[in-house]
């Protein structure tokens, strides 16, 4: 089989599955006073600080990077935790763009019902409209939520601009990127990108599903800028309950050292696949949709006139695996909102699908891939334009 379908989950490293297998054994409950809670506890703490330097932080202050079930979770955390932290509404403005992951543009109209304001900015072409950003940086902007890259397309979002814009115009805005599909794809550092707020997930990043975390700058902390959501026993310093997954937080940590070590030969092996894919389309009806900007592991591609469905089905015949887009979605009925705000009719958004890399796929891979495509371009029953 030949996986390509990376963005929506990753095989667990055998790293990952040495470390889970171990924690296993180390099995106490972390806030237990005894030695085997000692020793989770002691488990609990090196696996923080192993995800928090993959972010440029080494020294992690308590509550900085909190552990929850998945990316989502974290998600809800950043923006409905720090919503309702806010007592005083006299900045009640949220600056966002129109193809954020469900995670975010759900929780946002959550906010909207309670009386936030949300602006959408345009992802036209996988382009952010910066110039549309800017105009709203002002003293009325609460929050800026802004994905590092997008789960479909591969765009790589200048979040660092319009943070630094934001808090130029007013210091206590919130700054949140879900950092999920660039967390380890692209080198982060979370002071460089002005960040109060990243969202990770682990089976991203050949970590295992069912763990998640959000990391949390120290103003927030100190501010009180950030409540919890879920009551309960008070685990994560207070800020997310329920005892925590360490089998799962000991695969997280060990992905992510993993994936730290390997980053940068990571990077050049995913660009090179993307590249070759890229140059083996040309000539084809299949239009790459590519970003100005972009991740190196993502390509998104539109076929011509065959739903991306039948393509997927094809492909799978053949062994070889991609999507229609972004998993958490799949099933929905109605064409990727991403898809339309980088420019795509309903019937070219339902007419693409997504090639997603790991380090782990070979150039025999891409080949394969394009062979298949085009035997289907050559078979498969064309819609009626």
């Amino acid at each position: 089989m030949i996986y390509l379908d990376n963005s929506a989950t990753t095989p667990l490293s055998p790293a990952v599955r040495e470390a889970m297998i171990a924690a296993m054994d180390r099995f106490g409950n972390p806030s237990s006073l005894h030695e085997l809670g000692g020793d989770a506890a002691l488990l609990l703490k090196e696996s923080r600080a192993a995800v928090g330097e993959t972010l440029g932080e080494r020294f992690l202050r308590d509550g900085q990077l909190i552990f929850t079930s998945c990316g989502t979770e974290a998600t809800a955390l950043a923006l409905l935790g720090t919503a309702r932290a806010k007592t005083r509404r006299t900045a009640g403005v949220i600056l966002t763009t129109d193809s954020e992951h469900p995670s975010v543009e759900e929780n946002l109209r959550l906010l909207e019902a309670e009386g936030f304001t949300v602006v959408r900015i345009s992802t036209k072409g996988g382009a952010l409209d910066v110039d549309s950003a800017l105009s709203y940086c002002n003293d009325k902007l609460f929050m800026v939520t802004m994905m590092l890259v997008n789960n479909e397309t591969g765009a790589r979002y200048p979040v660092e601009q319009i943070f630094a814009a934001a808090k130029a115009a007013n210091p206590a805005c919130v700054c949140h990127t879900d950092a999920v599909q660039g967390f380890l794809k692209l080198p982060i550092r979370v002071k460089t990108l002005g960040a109060d707020l990243v969202t990770l997930s682990a089976h991203k990043i050949h970590g295992p599903k069912g763990v998640g975390a959000l990391y949390i700058a120290e103003r927030m902390l100190k501010e009180r800028r950030i409540v919890p959501f879920l009551a309960g026993g008070g685990q994560e310093f207070g800020l997310r309950s329920g005892t925590e997954n360490m089998i799962g937080i000991a695969g997280f940590a060990a992905a992510a050292r993993v994936g730290a070590e390997s980053l940068r030969g990571d990077f050049f092996r995913m660009t090179a696949l993307s590249d070759l894919l890229i140059k083996g389309l040309a000539g084809s009806e299949i239009r790459v949709n590519r970003p100005p900007v972009t991740a190196p592991h993502i390509v998104s591609l539109t076929l011509p006139h065959i739903k991306s469905e039948t393509m997927l089905h094809f492909l799978a015949g053949r062994g070889i695996s991609v999507s229609s887009g972004s998993a958490c979605s799949s099933h929905a009925k109605h064409p990727s909102r991403t898809l339309l705000a980088f420019g795509l009719t309903p019937e070219e958004a339902d007419s693409t699908i997504r090639v997603s890399f790991s380090a782990a796929n070979t150039p025999a891979d891409v080949e394969a891939l394009l062979a298949a495509l085009t035997e289907g371009l050559a078979t498969l029953v064309r819609m009626k334009k």
